[in-house]
């Protein structure tokens, strides 16, 4: 009786780790699927975040099921993040203002710039801030959180034609393949795009886990943008299924 007590709570911690785990994945897979649209980099990131939550709410029922008391557990958890928010507030606002700036504002460095009463060249965007270089050649640095508060106008000509999709694959997918496919893609939508700028995929960074690349298109006319980013997105979630499946 002693021993099936023991076993019991262990074989009970160890089912529901394996059904969070599950439960994990099915997720991501829902996602995926519903939200083939969305740009990439968010749907991984909102993924992420999913599966995250997930393995918490797992592993909090794990452990009671051992006997062991959570809420002493939780509250040193709660104490601490309350503690990192506080302390890293600023910092954190330019660190998620930077991600959604990536996706959702347009300009990129070389573009021209107008925010907070203050104008120049983007010569460079880091985590923290967005350089600019100004008229009488001098630096201004724009925390990124800014350009979410602030109305940022982007006065580069023509840059209303210029639509830039952020792309993040694994490492084990094969670049030269990728880029054809999503050049092929493109061609299909030409009927939209400025014959004179043909589509660019470029190389963003990259690590030994994943490759960040950056899709230019230009377009012929503004009202057709969300067309546009609805089915380039769609066809980018295709091809990095597709090649996926190809390296497992």
């Amino acid at each position: 009786m002693a021993a099936y007590d023991f076993l019991y709570p262990v074989v009970l911690f160890g089912a529901i780790l394996v059904a969070t785990a599950i439960t994990s994945k099915v997720l991501s897979f829902i996602i995926k699927g519903k939200f083939k649209t969305w740009a990439p980099v968010v749907r991984a990131n909102f993924q992420r975040l999913v599966s995250i939550t997930v393995w918490i709410i797992g592993l909090l029922f794990a452990v009671d099921q051992l006997g062991l008391r959570i809420d002493f557990f939780l509250l040193i958890v709660a104490l601490l993040g309350i503690a990192i928010l506080l302390a890293l507030r600023d910092t954190l606002d330019n660190l998620g203002a930077k991600y959604f700036s990536d996706v959702y504002v347009p300009f990129k460095v070389g573009d021209i710039i107008k925010v907070a009463n203050k104008s120049g060249t983007v010569i460079e965007i880091n985590p923290i801030a967005t350089v600019l270089l100004t008229d009488n050649e001098s630096l201004v640095s724009i925390p990124n959180s800014l350009l979410l508060k602030e109305k940022m106008e982007n006065i580069t000509p023509h840059i209303w034609k210029e639509m830039l999709f952020p792309i993040t694959i694994s490492s084990d997918i094969n670049l030269p393949e990728f880029e054809s496919e999503i050049l092929k893609a493109c061609n299909n939508l030409r009927k939209y795009l400025d014959e004179r700028f043909p589509p660019v995929l470029t190389i963003k960074s990259r690590s030994s886990q994943t490759v960040e690349l950056v899709l230019t298109l230009m377009v012929k006319k503004p009202d057709k943008k969300n067309e546009i980013i609805k089915e380039i997105n769609l066809k980018i979630s295709e091809i990095e299924d597709r090649m996926r499946r190809k390296v497992t």
